[in-house]
């Protein structure tokens, strides 16, 4: 039986599961305290509440690229 290896180097760097869970985990917090900010809070991040609203209604597997590791 032939076994193929693959260098560490070539292999993707995952994060264990929990680590990535964490993550999710807050990143809905994140969306939903979004979600509860009031107009002023808002105006004062340069949000609308469309656009505040539509990342809150993001699916919890929508992460930003830096996170998908």
């Amino acid at each position: 039986m032939t076994y193929i290896s693959v260098p560490s180097h070539a292999r993707p760097n995952r994060q264990p599961l929990i680590n990535r869970m964490t993550r999710r985990y807050d990143l809905w917090r994140q969306r939903r305290a979004l979600a509860r900010l009031n107009d002023t809070a808002l105006q004062d991040i340069g949000l609308t509440r469309k656009e505040a609203e539509t990342e809150a209604r993001r699916p919890i597997w929508d992460a930003p690229e830096s996170w998908r590791c």
